[in-house]
């Protein structure tokens, strides 16, 4: 999967002194790109109308640009919520591609989020969506997958409940499992709430966010590269240190787009 030639901020060669607002007010100005007919038809499609109210506030055309996904593609999306991303990554890969949407093998076969995501993969719109139960630490897809994605979930998995008998998982086993669910040259995109630079982990149980120098540490720590990062859902008003929860700001955070790709040899 080649990474599109699309804004980033050049964020390897910046410290995070003030977390990624500062880094990203120091780097270059993006460059826009335009957003491929293939993401616009999907955002268009009628069977989302219920999405379209969010795609503004979430940044789907800058998001779905930036994460290089195309028709054809393999999708492996971790703890998909409610499928947001989800219907427009089936529309986007059609019927030549797949997107499988893994829930945390933990979760009860009953619960609501999982019983809808079951019935949506019976609709004939999504015959190409598989829901799959998988222990965290250990993701993976029957095959090899272009993009692996993940929104705003990234800083639970340092939390004491999706590891085994409910331990924080083990951040190492996890993105070597994400590294080897990959095809050679595939992407690795996360998007989570910001922490204020130099909080580590402390806040990802608490407030809900992740100091993005530890998910770039962590990740590259399994053999990515680091290919670049999006500002499109930087907010500098966001104080980085209440609960994303906060009414306040609540839809409004600021978050990192961080993608890292598999290398082709």
């Amino acid at each position: 999967m080649q990474v599109p030639c699309i804004a980033v901020a050049c964020l390897l060669l910046l410290p995070l002194a003030a977390g990624v607002q500062a880094a990203t007010a120091a780097a270059p100005a993006a460059h826009a790109t335009a957003t491929p007919a293939y993401v616009v038809k999907a955002m268009n499609d009628p069977a989302r109308a219920a999405d379209k109210k969010d795609d503004q506030e979430r940044q789907m055309a800058a998001v779905l640009t930036f994460s290089g996904v195309k028709p054809g593609d393999t999708v492996l999306e971790l703890i998909p919520g409610a499928g947001y991303w989800t219907r427009a990554f089936s529309q986007i890969v059609g019927p030549e591609g797949h997107v499988y949407a893994v829930w945390p093998a933990a979760t009860k076969p009953d619960s609501k989020s999982l019983v809808m995501w079951q019935k949506l993969a019976k609709t004939p719109h999504y015959r190409n969506v598989s829901v799959m139960q998988e222990p965290m630490a250990q993701p993976r897809a029957p095959v090899k997958v272009d993009l692996v994605f993940t929104d705003d979930n990234y800083h639970d998995l340092h939390d004491p409940y999706w590891g085994a008998d409910r331990k924080p998982l083990d951040m190492a086993e996890f993105n070597r499992a994400v590294y080897a669910a990959l095809k050679p040259g595939g992407l690795f995109v996360v998007v989570d709430h910001i922490a204020p630079a130099g909080s580590g982990t402390r806040d990802t149980d608490t407030l809900h966010r992740i100091d993005p120098a530890v998910v770039k540490q962590e990740v590259e720590s399994a053999g990515f590269v680091f290919a670049g990062s999006s500002d499109a859902l930087i907010n500098p008003k966001d104080p980085l240190d209440i609960k994303v929860f906060d009414p306040s700001i609540r839809h409004h955070t600021s978050q990192f787009i961080y993608r890292f790709q598999k290398p082709a040899k």
